[in-house]
């Protein structure tokens, strides 16, 4: 039989009702999609609306609707009252037809059930030998779950997924899901890619853009960059790690060897956080308090990058606080549960602290090698952490915490070691290289740069138990290749510009205690100095009080006075 040119089965005699009653709806209830071609709409809160795919070639086994918005959650259903087998929402839902023989027309339902929304959505056509995504989604509501689920955390992401099948005809019983190694779903990979927005740009046009080149097989292998490549035995679910206002595309490609074909799952997208949010959303969540420590240390991070050595007091309080005020973080992260801003003050007074005591140590004692030593793990740990932050770090054997820390407390020594004999090159390359970082870090909190994440990696590894097993890796875009220019110039030239400047002047200053006790051995004994007659500090602080309580003391009359008589 046929309607309106389409041909149906018998069985179909329910879908032709319900078109039939569908077109009786005004236009606007109605949306009309062509398969393989994205298609903007607009979905009005709590309002169906019905969508249709005609003329479906007979070739196709399975098509997979896919709906998708910025951050609000959208239903997708098949029927008019939503089942848990059938239907499935969030903001990339997406749902598997199967087709039945000679069936070449297709109804379904769109639904927003918080606001209006701005959506994308597209209608994906398979053939019988390539995969089902989510073929064998054996724990999930849905009878075949095509989606790709995200969790987020200020740490990681992670991202799960059901295991697929292999392809059948239309009408077919579809093949066994057992985990036999002999059952055909065995033979099938999974490929996870991933696809960076544009830095710092959260808009819907960039995102919808930005899909249609992570939607399809091709273009998921042309666009994306793949992290791993898992096998049917395999976790479905890895972790990666997360970058908080960075829009982010997932998709898994499965591959079936033996046919030499290839799907796509619903692809997903985060920013690794809140739209939501009152407090700490996607738009708010750089605080001022971050910004201002930030600010603070790139400022004195610039001064020591080009005058550190000269004014070795300041670079050491520098190079203090960032030693004590790190070890102190990381510690109050791990042991307590306290707010943020807390912590932020907290690491402030540990950074000051640790800065005043690595300059009262060089002034009482005029150590050069301890100090050097806090100096030499400074730099090492910059230096180590830009190591581990290429893709060496994601070398398999580095998810073992032991064989991380070892390492990296290795390249740690190794740094300081080959400066050991060289105190003052070692002091002026820590003041160009660190003092140039956090230059860098300051201008992160207003131009965004995954240079950043040099340092925020390791801190996340430490801080959290879990972040070993996930995969870093961060975009690379123009505003990361201006401050890497910008970062190379300014340590070269703080570097350059010290080892001329110091050329011809002793390699560290005298100690500093010893210097100020000979000086004042020397005002004591030396009547000639004019210095020699000054009272003593104790003396000149009682004298100026006394002063000062004389303005406060009211004048007594001296007595009757008597004009004088002429």
């Amino acid at each position: 039989m046929s309607f309106l040119g389409v041909k149906c089965a018998g069985w179909a005699a329910p879908l032709l009702l319900l078109l039939s009653m569908s077109l009786s709806q005004s236009p606007s209830d109605r949306i009309e999609f062509k398969l393989g071609r994205f298609q903007e709409i607009v979905l009005v809160k709590n309002k169906t609306f019905d969508a249709f795919l005609w003329n479906i070639p007979e070739d196709v086994a399975f098509i997979i609707i896919q709906v998708h918005t910025k951050y609000l959650n959208t239903l997708l259903f098949f029927y008019k009252i939503p089942t848990g087998r059938t239907s499935t929402i969030g903001q990339d839902p997406g749902l598997l037809l199967s087709l039945k023989p000679e069936e070449n027309a297709s109804m379904w339902h769109l639904r927003s059930l918080t606001e209006n929304v701005s959506a994308t959505s597209v209608i994906l056509p398979y053939k019988a030998k390539d995969p089902v995504p989510g073929g064998c989604s054996l724990e999930s509501d849905l009878t075949v779950d095509t989606n790709v689920y995200l969790q987020y955390s200020p740490y990681e992401v992670t991202i799960s997924f059901h295991p697929a099948n292999v392809g059948y005809a239309r009408g077919m019983v579809p093949p066994l899901c057992d985990s036999a190694a002999e059952v055909p779903r065995s033979r099938l990979q999974y490929d996870v890619y991933q696809y960076f927005l544009p830095e710092t740009d959260m808009t819907e046009k960039i995102l919808f853009a930005s899909l249609q080149k992570m939607a399809e097989v091709q273009h998921v292998e042309a666009n994306g960059v793949k992290l791993f490549s898992l096998g049917a035995q395999d976790k479905a679910s890895v972790a990666v790690s997360s970058i908080p206002g960075q829009g982010v595309i997932y998709n898994i490609i499965v591959k079936d060897p033996e046919m030499n074909t290839s799907s796509a799952y619903t692809p997903a997208h985060t920013y690794g956080c809140s739209f939501t949010d009152k407090l700490d959303n996607c738009y708010t969540r750089e605080r001022t308090s971050t910004k201002i420590f930030f600010v603070s240390v790139g400022i004195i991070g610039l001064f020591v990058c080009f005058f550190g050595h000269r004014y070795l007091k300041t670079e050491l309080f520098f190079i203090g606080f960032i030693f004590l005020g790190f070890l102190s973080f990381i510690l109050l992260e791990r042991m307590l549960v306290l707010d943020y801003d807390v912590v932020l003050g907290l690491v402030a007074v540990m950074g000051c602290v640790g800065g005043g005591l690595l300059v009262l140590c060089w002034w009482r004692s005029g150590s050069v090698a301890f100090c050097m030593i806090v100096v030499g793990l400074v730099l090492g740990f910059l230096l180590s952490s830009l190591i581990f932050f290429t893709p060496l770090g994601n070398i398999k054997a580095f998810d073992n915490d032991a064989v991380f820390w070892v390492s990296f407390t290795s390249v740690i020594l190794f740094v300081y070691l080959i400066f050991f004999s060289c105190p003052r090159p070692l002091n002026i390359t820590t003041c160009g290289i660190v003092g140039s970082y956090t230059v860098i870090l300051a201008v992160h909190y207003f131009v965004y740069t995954s240079l950043a994440y040099i340092i925020l990696n390791i801190v996340k590894r430490a801080v959290n138990d879990h972040f070993n097993t996930a995969y870093t890796n961060v975009p690379f875009q123009m505003n990361d290749y201006i401050l890497i220019s910008v970062w190379v110039v300014l340590l070269v030239s703080g570097i350059v510009l010290q080892f001329h400047r110091e050329k011809d002047q002793p390699s560290f200053p005298s100690n500093p205690y010893q210097t100020w006790k000979r000086e004042r051995q020397r005002r004591q004994t030396n009547i000639l100095d004019p210095s020699h007659h000054v009272p003593p500090i104790k003396d000149r602080m009682k004298s100026a009080l006394t002063d000062v309580k004389q303005l406060f003391v009211k004048q007594q009359p001296a007595g009757e006075q008597t004009p004088l008589l002429l």
